[in-house]
């Protein structure tokens, strides 16, 4: 077993598996994000944090309260959380020193919410590009050309990023705006994607209705989080959620940067902040819009109810 100490974290089993059928060993997740602490702790600062943990023998799972043992001077929030009806302490990512800490845990993907512990405003949206199984990259490649100009069309700027996984997050900063008119004003721009190529991309949040496009995914805003820029993903050889420039998606393919692959690919600036247009204030025609949107996930439930219903009338007819 490879032991050593850094910045005060004794890291253990460095040369052990991470997890089942990942490819890589704790120590390849470890060196990688010490590698990347200074690009990715200013994304993890301040915010709730919720990670994905893995163990060999075991499947991955969330964690959102804080491990028990934690060291005093991880720092944490208390956030009442709905799923479990209780409150729970998340961590702060706020320096190397926790993040080291986080690796040691093999805490492997870094969900964060668009909001700071101290401040409820949020501070970004984002579209989540999702393909259909089986379907081309490049199906999500135009997609994501489709939400740009539905972004220029209703005067905002974004940056792009793979997920890490098979599609792509468009990330928007934005300014002064509420919790609700983000969530709406995300609800149309995901809406405008669509008009601009029905054929192409859709915001149908039941499965079966999405004949084989892209689905727009608008629900990832508001109280929602999403996966840090830099930060690796529970799939074989640990792919990375990767910064792209607007001009380079032709180019990009997911998997294409990975724990072991990053430092080469991405070298040692910090693309993600150099792409990030300055926080916008949200249209008020835009939010307006949206208000007038349903919320996709209860809309579905209500259609999913619609549906059984129908379902059971003809059964019973």
């Amino acid at each position: 077993m490879v032991d050593e100490e850094r910045d005060g974290v004794r890291l253990t089993s460095l040369d052990q598996p991470l997890g089942d059928d990942l490819g890589v060993t704790k120590g390849d997740l470890v060196d990688y994000l010490d590698a990347f602490a200074d690009r990715l702790v200013p994304l993890l600062a301040g915010r709730p944090l919720s990670v994905m943990r893995v163990r060999p023998g075991q499947p991955p799972f969330m964690q959102r309260n804080v491990s028990k043992g934690a060291p005093d001077w991880v720092r944490t929030v208390a956030v009442w959380s709905y799923g479990a009806h209780r409150e729970v302490h998340q961590v702060l990512c706020d320096d190397r020193r926790t993040l080291l800490w986080l690796a040691n845990q093999r805490a492997v993907e870094f969900h964060v919410p668009f909001r700071r512990a101290d401040d409820d405003a949020p501070t970004g949206l984002v579209l989540d590009l999702d393909p259909p199984e089986g379907a081309p990259f490049e199906q999500v490649v135009r997609t994501a050309g489709l939400v740009r100009r539905a972004l220029a069309d209703s005067g905002l700027d974004g940056a792009v990023k793979t997920s890490g996984a098979k599609g792509l997050h468009v990330v928007v900063p934005i300014r002064g705006a509420s919790v609700e008119d983000t969530a709406a004003a995300t609800r149309a721009l995901a809406a405008r994607t669509e008009r601009l190529d029905p054929e192409l991309a859709t915001t149908a949040y039941i499965r079966e209705d999405r004949g084989g496009r892209v689905f727009v995914d608008s629900t990832r805003s508001g109280q929602g989080t999403i996966v840090a820029a830099y930060s690796p993903r529970v799939r074989p050889g640990l792919p990375v959620s990767v910064p792209v420039a607007w001009e380079d998606l032709d180019g990009v393919r997911p998997g294409d940067v990975t724990v072991t692959s990053a430092a080469e690919r991405l070298g040692g600036g910090d693309p993600w902040a150099a792409l990030m247009p300055q926080p916008q204030e949200l249209p008020a025609e835009l939010v307006t819009e949206g208000h007038t949107i349903p919320v996709a996930r209860v809309q579905a439930m209500h259609e999913g109810k619609r549906r059984a219903r129908a379902k059971r009338d003809e059964a019973e007819g």
